[in-house]
Parts: structure tokens; C-alpha cells; sequence
């Protein structure tokens, strides 16, 4: 019982702290490849801090759904992070749930950030709202499907189980196919989920382009603080499912400190590195139009279908 308390409180910890900075690498790459400077990569840090010294402004048109969907969507955020592997195959709430309970916690917090959007009246808020509503009905299967691919190969729906056996090499077919597939397919997916491009752009303020950024529009202070937060959270959580359950080679399969301190640094390398790779991959294509985004998000479909069929074909 005190390794589980001890792991939740690291892994907390671990996802709190590095959530901020993969954002500031991102923004940092972005940068350097426009030929700015740039921020450092320790700003949204000190955003953070100013936006928790700030006292909200609330209309009073919003109900107890403004004041709440922050501390929500932050809440299901962490814990969704909790049920996910980060630099020990271990997950603290394993007995929470698995895959399934992953995708429930994620679709919470953006079910409350959509009511928050209509909550305040405001018709950018109801804009983004709608968009982010089409967003998600088509990035939830293609991402349960994704991971369902590579879960058939574990024989569990378990994320513990998944990446263990993929780090010891187990139960892993010849042909990389329906990893491949599974694989572009979650990645669409994290970038529609996180609100990237070309799904959405999170610098701009310009109104017929936000999907993000209109739902939280009239939040500030505390309150924005939390938002924003739980949206590096969020990235970090798909970017951590990526890189533990696709190439979970160098993380901890045992409670030994070495190791431990050895999965952690494999870990901020993997994660790191493909921060930089969105980044690039932001400064070489543009956002795309709204209706073209639902043929972008078929595609992630289709991908993790197919590495469903392909398994079962190769397998047979």
C-alpha cells in the first residue's frame, strides 16, 4: 500500500511538472523555426503563477457549470493521467479501470468544457462548443480502436499489461502493420484531442478559426489557470500513451530505484522528442478548413480499423 501511495504521489508530481514545459517546447520549436526567438521554454510556467494571482471575472448570466468545469475538467485530466503508464510499466489506479475508464475521464472533462462554452452565453462560446462536440464524436472510437489494436496483441484491455508485455517483447506480431496503423491513428487523434494543427490553432484569437480557445473565452484567473493546465495535461497524457504503449522500450518493469530513475529519464527523452516532432510538423502545414477536418479525422478511423482487421488477417 505505501509503493501504490508513493507511485500515485511521483507520478502526480512527475505529470504536473512536465505537462507546462512540453508546452514551452512546443511553442520554443514553433519559434525557432519562424526565425524567432521565442519564449523560453519555462513560460507557460510563469503564465501559471500570474493566472492563479488573478481573481476571476464571472458573468452573472453562468450557473454553478462555469465555476465547476474548471476544477472538473483538471480533476478528470490528472486522473486519466493516473491510469496511464509513465515511467514504470505500474499505473497507480490500475484498479480503477483501463483503457475504457481512459477515455470515459477525457471525454468528461470535454463534456463539461462544451457546457462551460454555452454556459456563458457567449456566441463564440456556443461556436466552439459546437465544433468541439463534432471533434470529439469522431476522435473517441478511432482512439479506442487504436489502442484496442494493440491490446489484442496483449490479450488485455489493462494499459499496465499492454506496455509491460511490449517492453518484455511479448505476445508482439511479425508484421509491425497493425502497430503502424494504430499508430498514425492515435497520433490524428492526439492532435484533434489537443486542439494542434491543422485540427485547430491554440495562438490564435481570430473568431471564425477557434474551437479551443472560444469554449474558454470568458474564463480568467484561477480559473484559466486550471483550463490551460489541464490542457498541457491532456497533451501530455496522449503523448505518454503514444510513446508507452507504441515504443515503451526503457521503462521501469520493476520498483528498483535504478531502474525507476532510469524509466524516468527515457521517458522526458521520448516525450520531449515528440514534442519537438509536433512542433515541427505545426510550422510545416496550415490549419485546415472546418469541413475538411471531418475527412482528416476519418482518416485516424479508417487507420485504427484496419489495424483491427489486419491483426485478425495476419493472426489467422
Amino acid at each position: 500500500m505505501l509503493q501504490a501511495a508513493v507511485l500515485v504521489v511521483a507520478q502526480t508530481i512527475v505529470l504536473l511538472i512536465v505537462s507546462p514545459f512540453i508546452v514551452g517546447l512546443i511553442r520554443k520549436v514553433k519559434a525557432r523555426l519562424q526565425l524567432r526567438r521565442g519564449a523560453s521554454v519555462f513560460q507557460p510556467y510563469a503564465d501559471l503563477a500570474k493566472l492563479f494571482r488573478k481573481q476571476p471575472v464571472v458573468s452573472t448570466a453562468t450557473s454553478w457549470i462555469f465555476t465547476a468545469t474548471p476544477y472538473l475538467v483538471f480533476a478528470s485530466t490528472l486522473a486519466a493521467g493516473l491510469l496511464v503508464p509513465v515511467f514504470t510499466s505500474r499505473i497507480p489506479l490500475s484498479f480503477a479501470g483501463n483503457i475504457i475508464a481512459l477515455v470515459y475521464l477525457l471525454a468528461l472533462g470535454t463534456f463539461f468544457l462544451i457546457l462551460a462554452g454555452l454556459d456563458a452565453g457567449s456566441a463564440f462560446g456556443g461556436m466552439g462548443s459546437s465544433r468541439e462536440a463534432i471533434v470529439a464524436s469522431l476522435t473517441e472510437p478511432a482512439m479506442i480502436m487504436s489502442i484496442f489494436a494493440i491490446a489484442l496483441t496483449a490479450g488485455s484491455t489493462n494499459l499496465s499489461t499492454i506496455v509491460h508485455k511490449t517492453a518484455l517483447l511479448e505476445g508482439i506480431v511479425t508484421d509491425p502493420s497493425p502497430h503502424l496503423m494504430a499508430l498514425a491513428a492515435l497520433f490524428i487523434v492526439a492532435i484533434a484531442e489537443t486542439g494542434r494543427v491543422p485540427v485547430d490553432n491554440p495562438a490564435t484569437h481570430l473568431e471564425l478559426t477557434m474551437i479551443h480557445e472560444a469554449m474558454i473565452l470568458e474564463y480568467s484567473g484561477r480559473y484559466l489557470a486550471l483550463v490551460e493546465w489541464a490542457a498541457g495535461l491532456k497533451l501530455l497524457v496522449f503523448l505518454t500513451v503514444i510513446v508507452n504503449v507504441f515504443a515503451p522500450w526503457g521503462i521501469a518493469t520493476s520498483m528498483e530505484p535504478a531502474a525507476l530513475a532510469l524509466g524516468l529519464l527515457v521517458y522526458l527523452a521520448k516525450v520531449s522528442g515528440l514534442a519537438v516532432a509536433i512542433g515541427v510538423l505545426e510550422s510545416m502545414f496550415a490549419k485546415l478548413r472546418l469541413f475538411r477536418v471531418t475527412e482528416f479525422l476519418g482518416v485516424a478511423f479508417i487507420l485504427a480499423l484496419l489495424g483491427m482487421i489486419f491483426f485478425y488477417v495476419l493472426r489467422g
